[in-house]
């Protein structure tokens, strides 16, 4: 039988160019035998009953598994709506334990840096540290920077284990919101606390009531939203600088044959931003020419890629889906991981290549790669480490070294503080020329596409079509994680993406000096997304909430549960939420689908809805946001005039 037969082509699988290239070099020579993801998809069916695709699989005790049915209940008597809904909850709570997890570390790490223990860290942004310490209730007159920075850090590390009482930073939230969250008792009292009970609702014989199960999970998710993730986004610019506007490239034409190429994957950009100072030190560029390389070069996956990308310019390669790809290019000499979207199969896959494969965090190992444990104190020394062991491996490479020649220009670095300051200048910063060009029509609101990639759905095809009609359309979009890099690789980052835009987006992006679509972060930057909608709704003119705005989130080519944690917490802060690719796992369970559409939209304002079709999904995302530009009354454009010196003598005293 041929193993070949019924694949599908490239230009199905992929709307990357450099991803196409590799994978029909493998289809034609030595490297067929090799499966990836995309491969894998293709031949493995998804589960149709499990917590997957349905969600109406009970796995929560050792009678079932249980698979049940309108008419049919689990042994203990759950009904299909109960085990949906715990099933979606356990999954949000697992997305919110990752994300706050890397927030609980960056706390830590924090502190560590006030106190000196964090070799080659530092502060290195002093006001988001007086602005942070003082969302968190902080004194911070006339005290030394290194004792705030150490109160920040316990105060951050409290949210997490609190007890009673409310996380500081729902503050940062419009006034209105917080009464809403308060009304509905969603209110997170602490990180972990709302995960464990998410937990334990979940667990045969506790909670059986599927709203009152999903209103513990929306209170998980803010604790995520507006606690873990944002904790992680505000220490992350404390430690390693907030965001501003910067020119960088991507794709695979990134590597370079003739240097020494160090992947770094994953999440957290602690070692990560070390790896790449120290590339650039000369005595270990002398040692990379010593082995016949002609330099070092640092590059990025995933969202580490974008915690460096946004402070360093360091090229992202590619995303979630194109990790696999990058290595069968036979240029990478090393490849270094921390936590999460990292796929177990670049064990295997690595050793085929001369690539050495390096994980680094406690929580993560890998079979078939190298474990070394990166720890606050030994960050130096590790990253020179690992630099000299992808020295030392350039001149073990096995084969043809193939680099597509694709590459994109990109601006990325839009965080909230530069979108800000990027609207109004240096001394007039403020989001009042974005709210005025939404009330006057030019922009018609702001849609923000987040999220995976997911190889059961054509690789990025999602994320740059929407992205694409949007702008088209008037409609500012911003992006973070996988999302971000898919548009970036496509070339809709470029400067030149203005020709897409509608006039009046364009006449707002070209007056302002920003690009129509911006790049905003990584995945835990969503809370950038909150903190900006926040301050618009502050400046005035919208509304008086979140829930009052004409905007929407989508996320098209979701697979993990962190993206159903962010989606929950955008629903709860009042933001219409769409996914599509996969279905939410919750497709069998009529009685849940009500609850996250119509049920959480009377009470939060936002719904979480999933849409198959993506041209159904750009048609609800529209239909949305011109509702609430109805509602708002700004639907109808008006005409913009100039006035001469005689009509101003007309007008009237006000």
């Amino acid at each position: 039988m041929d193993k070949n037969k019924n694949k599908i082509s490239p230009d199905e699988l992929s709307e990357d160019r450099a991803v196409r290239e590799i994978m029909e070099k493998m289809a034609a020579g030595d490297l067929k035998e090799i499966e990836t993801a995309f491969d894998r998809a293709q031949t493995m069916k998804c589960c149709p009953i499990g917590s997957g695709i349905s969600g109406i699989c009970c796995k929560n005790c050792a009678m079932g598994p249980c698979r049940v049915r309108e008419d049919k209940t689990g042994l203990c008597g759950a009904t299909m709506g109960t085990i949906a809904a715990r099933n979606l909850a356990r999954h949000i709570a697992a997305g919110t334990a990752a994300h706050s997890d890397h927030g609980r570390d960056l706390a830590h790490l924090l502190g560590l840096v006030a106190e000196g223990k964090a070799p080659g860290l530092e502060i290195k942004d002093e006001l988001k540290l007086l602005k942070f310490a003082k969302n968190l209730g902080i004194k911070i007159d006339d005290r030394d920077i290194k004792e705030i920075a150490r109160d920040a850090s316990e105060k951050a590390l409290s949210l997490f284990g609190q007890q009673n009482g409310e996380i500081d930073l729902i503050k940062m939230a419009p006034e209105k919101r917080q009464e809403i969250w308060r009304k509905n008792n969603v209110v997170p009292r602490g990180v972990d606390r709302e995960i464990v009970e998410v937990m334990h609702r979940t667990h045969i014989g506790v909670d059986q009531d599927a709203e009152h199960i999903l209103d513990q999970a929306v209170r998980c998710a803010v604790g995520d939203g507006w606690g873990g993730s944002m904790i992680a986004t505000e220490i992350t610019d404390i430690l390693f600088n907030t965001p501003r506007a910067i020119n960088a490239k991507t794709n695979l034409g990134m590597l370079n044959k003739d240097e020494v190429n160090l992947v770094i994957h994953g999440h957290e950009p602690t070692l990560s931003g070390l790896i790449v100072e120290l590339s650039n030190d000369k005595e270990l560029i002398d040692y990379a020419r010593s082995k016949g390389a002609k330099g070092i070069n640092v590059v990025g996956i995933c969202c580490t890629a974008n915690e460096i990308l946004m402070r360093q310019g360091v090229a992202p390669i590619g995303n979630f889906l194109s990790q696999e790809i990058a290595v069968m290019t036979g240029a990478i000499e090393l490849m270094v991981v921390d936590i999460q979207c990292i796929m177990q199969a670049l064990g295997e896959l690595t050793k085929k290549f001369h690539t050495k494969l390096v994980t680094t965090s406690p929580k993560c190992k890998i079979t078939g790669s190298i474990h070394m444990e990166f720890k606050e104190d030994n960050g130096l020394e590790l990253a020179r480490e690992i630099i000299r062991m992808a020295i030392d491996n350039f001149s073990n490479r096995k084969g043809e070294v193939y680099i597509p020649e694709v590459t994109s220009d990109l601006i990325a670095g839009f965080s909230h503080e530069y979108i800000r300051y990027a609207l109004g200048g240096r001394f007039r910063e403020s989001f009042r020329p974005l709210n005025d060009a939404i009330i006057d029509g030019r922009i018609q609101g702001v849609v923000a596409i987040v999220g995976c990639n997911n190889a059961r759905v054509p690789h990025d095809k999602y994320h740059n079509f929407l992205t694409r009609e949007l702008i088209k359309r008037d409609y500012l979009v911003v992006l973070t994680g996988c999302a971000a890099i898919a548009t970036a690789k496509c070339g809709l980052m470029m400067p030149e993406a203005m020709e897409y835009a509608g006039e009046g987006l364009r006449s707002i992006c070209e007056a302002v000096g920003i690009p129509p679509v911006l790049h905003v972060g990584s995945c835990v930057d969503n809370s950038r997304i909150l903190t900006v909608l926040s301050e618009v709704v502050q400046e005035g003119g919208l509304g008086e909430d979140i829930s009052d705005l004409p905007v929407a989130g989508i996320a098209p080519e979701w697979m993990s549960e962190k993206a159903l944690s962010i989606g929950t917490y955008c629903v709860a802060s009042g933001v219409y939420t769409v996914f599509s690719g996969e279905p939410i796992p919750v497709e069998s369970s009529q009685e849940v689908k009500d609850i996250i559409t119509k049920k959480w939209e009377e009470k939060f304002g936002g719904k979480l809805e999933y849409v198959s079709d993506i041209n159904e999904v750009l048609n609800k995302v529209i239909g949305h946001i011109q509702a609430k530009r109805k509602a708002l009354k700004i639907d109808i454009k008006k005409e913009r005039v100039l006035l001469d010196m005689e009509a101003r003598r007309t007008l009237k005293d006000v």
